[in-house]
């Protein structure tokens, strides 16, 4: 046997995809989701920077129009405190309410509905010194491929986003040079107006780094998953049955088909043949059916059975090729017969029925 590694060429199943699944092994990049909260909780601060203002201003005058020592009751903290929290309630809870529902919600974008009870088991395992000692080799080993990766994404994401950041300010240096002299409210201005720039080109550059790694991540992933050829077939017995087993039991399935067939060919009204390579039972019950029904056919040694029990039964057998051939052909056991069909059956049973007329 070779090595596990080389073997696994198989694309994965849908079976075991979904056995993954239920043991909270999916696809996800950090990098992605991080670029998303961030943008998420930007654009929120967007949303909410006016009435957080507004709010920061409230605080400020309830706090300086209460700064007489005088009146204040130290001994009741909670008191001086409350419009405090009540102010930072409403700076804060909807910001980060929204953030974490934002949150929830672009994590379940990237990894879909997973519900694990395997993560969540507590295993004692993971605190035995053997395997604390094997997750910190991996952890500060610099030679370890899933190391290297990350410490080499880890510097191309500072060395990435911080070139975007510092663009921005290198491209307004000219503004920032000239802030020197400039009233507060403009120089502030400007400096908001760079901050912007900045932070949408990190977040952006911070999108495509995401992007990158969410292709890389779903490429491990599938690497990870694919299966050995012995790993697929054996999937395919679990799951579709031994195919010899499959086989015994279609083979006896058709067996007792066939006997329940052979049951109806002696209260047949008549056989009809090719002469020997086909046989057909052909039954007319005007309770049962408004057209004359197959109730047995076959071909070679399964016509010959046909035929013998028609002879020991007293069913009479009509030699027609032509309808013998079509009926085998187009009509299924227990089936009626086509419209097309009436005719030619029609006039082998009533030839039938005057024979049997003119032995009565």
């Amino acid at each position: 046997m070779g090595n596990d590694a080389a073997e696994k060429t198989e694309e994965a199943t849908s079976r075991r995809r979904t056995k993954e699944r239920e043991r909270g092994n999916v696809s996800k990049s950090r990098d992605m989701d991080a670029a998303l909260v961030m943008v998420a909780g930007i654009a929120l601060l967007g949303v909410f920077a006016g009435s957080m203002y507004n709010n920061i201003i409230g605080m400020m005058r309830e706090t300086f129009s209460h700064l007489d020592y005088v009146d204040m009751d130290v001994s009741n903290i909670m008191g001086l405190l409350l419009p405090y929290f009540k102010y930072l309630a409403i700076i804060v809870l909807p910001f980060f309410v929204l953030l974490v529902i934002a949150t929830i919600f672009i994590i379940r974008l990237d990894v879909g509905h997973v519900f694990a009870l395997e993560k969540a088991k507590f295993n004692l395992e993971n605190l035995s010194p053997r395997r604390m000692l094997e997750n910190a080799k991996r952890m500060f080993n610099p030679f370890e491929p899933r190391s290297m990766v990350e410490f080499a994404k880890s510097i191309l994401k500072i060395v990435v986003v911080g070139a975007c950041g510092y663009s921005a300010i290198n491209s307004r240096k000219g503004d920032l040079l000239g802030l020197v002299g400039l009233e507060i409210p403009v120089a502030l201005n400007i400096l908001l107006s760079i901050l912007i720039n900045m932070i949408i080109n990190m977040c952006l550059a911070m999108l495509v780094l995401g992007y990158l790694d969410k292709k890389y991540q779903n490429y491990e992933y599938e690497k990870s998953i694919k299966m050995t050829k012995q790993e697929v077939k054996d999937e395919h017995k679990d799951t579709e049955g031994d195919p010899k087993i499959k086989a015994r039991i279609k083979s006896i399935q058709m067996q007792m088909a066939r006997q329940r067939m052979m049951s109806s060919v002696p209260n047949a009204d008549v056989v009809v043949t090719n002469p020997t390579h086909y046989a057909v039972a052909i039954k007319y019950d005007k309770t049962k059916a408004p057209a004359p029904m197959v109730v047995a056919k076959g071909v070679d040694y399964l016509a010959f059975q046909i035929r013998e029990i028609a002879k020991e039964n007293n069913v009479p057998i009509v030699e027609n090729r032509p309808v013998a051939r079509a009926l085998y052909n187009t009509v299924p056991i227990d089936g009626m017969i086509p419209s097309d069909l009436y005719v030619a059956v029609a006039e082998i049973l009533a030839y039938v029925y005057r024979q049997k007329n003119n032995l009565e």
